[in-house]
C-alpha cells in the first residue's frame, strides 16, 4: 500500500500527488506502456515488464476437492459429475508461513490466468497460497453455493467463507502464521464482504485484505460490460460474424510470423502487429467474454433450481446431450435479464420485498462503507481508466479508503496487475 512518499523510492521515483489523501500515481512516472484501456485489459503487460516468477515445477502445489453440497450429487444431471465436489489449488511452503486466499473474478475458476499469476507472485514471496473459484463460476455454483443464484454478495461471501473453512479443515497440519485475503475484479468485491463477515465469525482474523480493481457499484459495472457487446464493428455483416473477423486476423498474424506460438504474451504481441484489433473490436471482445460468463451463470442457476427459464425442468440431460440450444437461449439473456428473472425473485422471496435500487446498494461496496472506512487492514488498488467504473466511483473510493487507495492512471481492467510496479506494491502492502 502506498501510504506516503516514503514508498516513492520503491518505484524509482514515482511522483505521488495527494488527492483526498489517496495515492495517485503520475502517468509520466508510472511507465506502463499501454494507454488504451481496452488494449490493456486484453493484452495486459509486455513480457519484459513483468516480474520474474517461479515455474510450475518449482512450486509444491496440488489440486484438492471438498464436499459442501452432498445432496447435489444425486439431484444434478450426470454431466455435472466433474463439479459435484469443489476443487481448489493449494501451494505450500516447507515451513510455517502466512497463508493468502485468492478469489477469482466473474465466472472464473480457481486456476484462472490471473489467479495463477498471483499464486506464483505470493508463493515466491514465501506465502502458502490457496486459489478459489468465483461464486459465479460453474463449479462453485454447483458444488458450494446454497442457492446457486450468485449476485447477492453477502450470501456469496457466506458461501465463500464456508469454503475457506473447509479448506483449512482439510489441511490441519499446515503451519500457518497469519491469514491474508485478496481478490481481483468481482473477487475483490467478494473479498470485502468475506472480510466483513470474518469480523464477527473470527475464523481467520485476516491480518490484511487487498481489493484489486473491485466494482464499486456492481450494477454499474455489469451494465458497462454488457453495453460493450452492442458496439458497432466495421466489417461485420450478415455474412461475416465477429468471431470470423477475429479468426481471420489471427490467421494472417500467424502466417506473417511463420509459426504458431500460443502463450501469455500472444495478445500483446498480436496488438503490436498490423493485424491488431481496433477499439471497437476490442470492446466487442471484452463484452462478448462477459456475455458468455453471464450466460453460463444464467444457465447453471436455472438448471440447478429447475426454474424452467432456459432448460425445461424435466428435460433429460446426460453426458451425451447437446447443450447448444440452451446456450443460445442463455446468450440472449444479459446480466440485467439474469438479475430480473432469477436474482431479484429469489432475493424478494427471502427478504419480504425490496426494490432493485435496494438490492444494488446491498450487493455493492456501498453496503460496507462504514466498515471499509474504519478498517485500516483493507486497501484498494484501482485504475483511473478501468472500464467497469462509473461516474462517482473513484470519488467514493477516495472518501472511503483515503490513503489506503492507490489509483494508477493506466491499466484498464486488471491489465496492469502483472506489471512489476504493481506487483511490488502488492507485495509491499502485505509485508508492511
Amino acid at each position: 500500500m502506498l501510504r506516503s512518499l516514503r514508498f516513492a523510492a520503491l518505484f524509482g521515483g514515482l511522483i505521488l500527488s495527494a488527492s483526498a489523501l489517496a495515492a495517485d500515481i503520475d502517468a509520466a512516472s508510472y511507465g506502463y506502456p499501454l494507454t488504451n484501456p481496452f488494449e490493456a485489459t486484453i493484452a495486459t503487460t509486455p513480457p519484459e515488464l513483468r516480474p520474474e516468477l517461479p515455474l510450475d515445477d518449482d512450486i509444491n502445489q496440488s489440486d484438492r476437492s471438498v464436499t459442501l453440497r452432498p445432496e447435489r450429487e444425486f439431484s444434478l444431471p450426470d454431466n455435472f459429475w466433474p463439479v459435484k465436489k469443489l476443487t481448489y489449488r493449494i501451494a505450500t511452503q516447507d515451513q510455517a508461513a502466512p497463508l493468502i486466499f485468492l478469489i477469482s473474478g466473474t465466472g472464473a475458476r480457481y486456476d484462472s490466468t490471473l489467479n495463477e499469476y498471483l499464486k506464483k507472485l505470493y508463493y515466491k514471496a514465501g506465502y502458502h497460497v490457496v486459489q478459489l473459484s468465483s461464486p459465479t463460476s460453474f463449479d462453485f455454483m454447483t458444488a458450494a453455493s446454497r442457492f446457486a443464484t450468485p449476485g447477492v454478495t453477502k450470501e456469496d461471501a457466506e458461501d465463500m467463507y464456508r469454503v475457506m473453512q473447509a479448506v483449512r479443515a482439510q489441511n490441519p497440519k499446515l503451519p500457518v502464521t497469519d491469514y491474508f485475503l485478496t481478490g481481483y475484479s468481482l473477487g475483490a468485491l467478494d473479498a470485502a464482504f468475506v472480510a466483513h463477515l470474518d469480523e464477527t465469525r473470527r475464523s481467520f482474523n485476516f491480518k490484511k485484505v487487498l481489493l484489486l480493481n473491485p466494482p464499486v457499484n456492481l450494477y454499474t459495472s455489469v451494465t458497462n460490460l454488457d453495453k460493450l457487446v452492442q458496439t458497432e464493428v466495421k466489417g461485420i455483416n450478415n455474412t461475416t460474424t465477429f468471431y470470423e473477423l477475429v479468426l481471420d486476423k489471427l490467421t494472417r498474424y500467424f502466417q506473417q510470423k511463420g509459426y504458431i506460438d500460443l502463450n501469455d504474451a500472444l495478445l500483446y504481441d498480436f496488438q503490436q502487429s498490423k493485424q491488431h484489433l481496433s477499439n471497437e473490436q476490442m470492446a466487442m471482445l471484452i463484452g462478448t467474454s462477459f456475455r458468455f460468463s453471464a450466460a453460463d451463470i444464467a444457465f447453471t442457476s436455472d438448471l440447478i433450481n429447475r426454474r424452467g427459464l432456459i432448460t425445461p425442468p424435466k428435460y433429460p440431460i446426460t453426458e451425451g446431450t447437446t447443450l447448444t440450444p440452451f446456450l443460445k437461449r442463455a446468450l440472449q439473456c444479459d446480466f440485467d435479464c439474469y438479475l430480473t428473472e432469477q436474482v431479484i425473485p429469489m432475493w424478494r422471496a427471502r427478504t419480504d420485498g425490496g426494490s432493485l435500487l435496494q438490492l444494488i446498494d446491498q450487493v455493492s461496496l456501498y453496503a460496507l462503507k462504514d466498515y471499509l472506512h474504519d478498517s485500516p487492514k483493507i486497501a484498494v488498488m484501482h485504475n483511473a481508466d478501468d472500464v467497469i467504473l462509473g461516474p462517482g466511483d473513484l470519488g467514493f473510493l477516495r472518501r472511503t479508503f483515503g490513503d489506503r487507495l492507490t489509483v494508477y492512471p493506466l491499466g484498464g481492467h486488471c491489465g496492469n496487475l502483472n506489471y512489476r510496479v504493481n506487483s511490488d506494491a502488492m507485495l509491499e502492502f502485505f509485508r508492511g
